[in-house]
């Protein structure tokens, strides 16, 4: 089992980012990863998915103070 990437650092973003600066970071790497602009390669659909959840979890207030008190637990 793969222990999962901080999501901060899967955003390349610092712990106080503001939710502007979460949705760039986001859309840079929706860019460079997606399915869609990598067609068959296995690497890049995880990477497009590790940072949608990422940024689904940190985008979201609740779930980004849960986050941030207990990690992935």
């Amino acid at each position: 089992m793969s222990t999962k990437r901080c999501y901060y650092e899967t955003l390349e973003v610092e712990r106080n980012a503001d939710e502007s600066k979460l949705k760039a970071a986001f859309r840079k790497l929706a860019m460079k990863w997606h399915p869609d602009k990598n067609p068959g390669d296995q690497e890049a659909i995880e990477q497009f998915k590790e940072a949608a959840e990422a940024f689904e979890v940190l985008n979201d207030p609740d779930k980004r103070s849960r986050y941030d008190r207990f990690g992935h637990a």
